[in-house]
């Protein structure tokens, strides 16, 4: 792993969405679970806190993108699991198309030269 990349609070927050239903997209998650895979798929390069993530969820569950259900697990402990709805995996497609296309462009400008 290497170390994280500091990040603009802007480029966190526009990642956030298509980045959460594409581990969700997956298959159902809670939100500790989340935050260790966004660290491991970016070999430890894109460290998000608690404190960014559950507003996160909170705000996909309240747009319909997202469906969350409480279970008690073995330790006894409450933990709640997320997962994509219909509407989530619609967002997913355009998100994935929107930032290929954005991701596509940047590329090119960087491979000019440009950085």
């Amino acid at each position: 792993m290497t170390k994280p990349i500091p990040m603009s609070k802007e480029l966190v927050a526009a990642s956030s969405r298509p980045m959460v239903l594409s581990i969700l997209a997956g298959g159902e998650s809670y939100g500790y679970e989340i935050l260790q895979r966004v660290s491991l798929l970016s070999q430890g390069r894109v460290q998000w806190s608690d404190g960014m993530l559950y507003p996160v969820l909170r705000r996909l569950e309240q747009e319909g993108l997202i469906e969350g259900e409480w279970r008690t697990v073995e330790s006894g402990r409450r933990r709640k699991y997320y997962r994509l709805s219909k509407k989530g995996k619609k967002q997913l497609e355009a998100d994935r198309a929107g930032w290929l296309a954005m991701f596509g462009t940047l590329s090119l400008t960087w491979g000019d030269g440009h950085v």
